[in-house]
């Protein structure tokens, strides 16, 4: 029978920057559990003036103080140990629910980044309320977006032989995938290299648009609840994903067009194994029917994730 768990992120729940097979695990599950895994957002350059109304959580302040921060940005929520899971296997992790872990988020600007990296000579971040109720972000000029919230960082520990990966990065693993449709009702499928899986979770987002140019997304805290299952030795080697309605692939390169290329590629697979196309009709199939799209520009690898509706795969 399945079992429930909490992982609240806090000071011996969070690791900070890095993806590292030699960080234990916090969290032991078995296949086929839920978890609600609550996340922490913004570091020291990044909190909220004081007086602004906008106030860090008890946890939050403990972790920025007594968590050592790594080499990237992120605060992620585990390592989660998946009992039986070794390398050949296959995580898969259902987004079952999204919430908000505090009421207001953050954008940022920075000289030198984004897909602007020379446009802008000043640093710039704004704090923006969230109404979670009425599921509504406002812009400081008054413009109300509705959330979309989602986990920017999902992943499991790379291969023990790539030491200390940065958490900015995506890669073979996952981690910084910044992909907006990652929300509520999609369902993540990770490779695993290590035993155990370990999977960490965090970087949340209130909205996004593809490309995330200016470097950041409404940058907030979020609690999920995800089920996550194993797959036996399905060799898997990199993510990939997939809604209610579509299959997504997904490459990661420093090249735009070489992130595009491996995503249409492990589109071309994924159509072949689901209704049997040649890789012909498969590619044709995505020219017509699929959409290539930019995932982020502002990663160091940037993402290119490739969509195409189930409806078109049945045979």
């Amino acid at each position: 029978m399945s079992r429930h768990h909490s992982l609240r992120g806090d000071v011996g729940t969070v690791h900070r920057g890095v993806f590292d097979a030699s960080i234990k695990p916090v969290l032991r599950i078995e296949s086929g559990d839920t978890v609600e895994v609550t996340t922490l957002s913004a570091n020291d350059e990044n909190l909220p003036p004081e007086g602004s109304g906008f106030a860090l959580t008890p946890e939050h302040r403990r972790v920025l103080t007594q968590v050592p921060r790594g080499i990237g940005a992120h605060f992620m929520s585990g390592p989660i140990e998946v009992a039986g899971a070794v390398p050949g296997d296959e995580l898969v992790i259902e987004i079952l629910e999204l919430g908000f872990a505090q009421p207001w988020g953050w954008n940022m600007i920075k000289p030198g980044l984004g897909a602007l990296p020379n446009d802008f000579d000043k640093i710039r971040t704004i704090f923006v309320p969230i109404d979670e109720a009425r599921g509504i972000v406002t812009m400081p000029w008054g413009l109300e977006l509705k959330v979309a919230p989602f986990f920017g960082v999902m992943g499991v520990a790379p291969k023990p032989g790539d030491g200390a990966c940065i958490s900015n990065i995506p890669r073979s693993f996952g981690g910084n995938m910044d992909n907006k449709n990652l929300g509520v009702g999609a369902t993540l499928h990770l490779p695993v290299f290590n035993n155990g899986g370990l999977l960490s979770v965090g970087d949340g987002h209130a909205v996004q648009g593809d490309g995330e140019v200016c470097v950041t997304a409404i940058e907030t805290a979020l609690r999920g609840k995800l089920r996550v299952s194993l797959l036996k030795q399905t060799g898997i080697d990199h993510p990939w994903a997939q809604t209610p309605t579509h299959i997504i692939t997904m490459g990661f390169n420093e090249d735009l067009d070489l992130a595009a290329e491996f995503a249409l590629r492990a589109m071309i697979r994924k159509i072949g194994e689901i209704n049997g196309l040649s890789r012909e009709d498969a590619f044709s199939l995505i020219s017509v029917a699929g959409d290539c799209c930019v995932t982020q520009l502002v990663n160091v690898a940037k993402g290119v994730h490739v969509m195409m509706a189930k409806e078109l795969l049945k045979r």
